[in-house]
């Protein structure tokens, strides 16, 4: 696996980050993998999970997984991620999880609280990553 050129940008002149995301991620070039959202459906079974919010968000959090070593990546190649949650109330939980994957740096996100999500799902992540 190539290692991608990747860049932290922090500005003091905005807000720092509140939680496991950075202001910006810039990359120099490479090739883009756009993940689309996942919900927790087991892959299995392709039922949804049982369990609360965080129980949701782990199993989001595997399926972007499998799908990042499908294309050869894991969670240091992506660039910018967007939570979807039916409850902002639940944004400290899956947050805690998310933040678990991504040891280094990163990456640029936006959380935001949607009507509705596919099968019932409480969270949904999608993901860019750049090798």
């Amino acid at each position: 696996m190539r290692s991608m050129a990747r860049k932290t940008i922090h500005s003091d002149e905005a807000p720092k980050a509140i939680g496991p995301y950075s202001q910006a991620v810039q990359v120099d070039s490479g090739k883009m993998t756009f993940l689309s959202g996942q919900i927790p459906l087991d892959p299995a079974t392709m039922e949804m999970v049982q369990g609360d919010v965080v129980a949701q968000a782990e199993r989001v959090m595997l399926n972007l997984k499998a799908v990042l070593a499908a294309a050869g990546l894991d969670f240091s190649h992506v660039v910018r991620c967007t939570i979807f949650l039916t409850d902002l109330g639940d944004f400290a939980k899956v947050n805690e999880v998310y933040g678990r994957y991504f040891t280094g740096a990163p990456p640029a996100r936006a959380t935001v609280q949607v009507a509705a999500l596919p099968r019932g799902s409480k969270v949904e992540i999608d993901a860019i990553a750049v090798s």
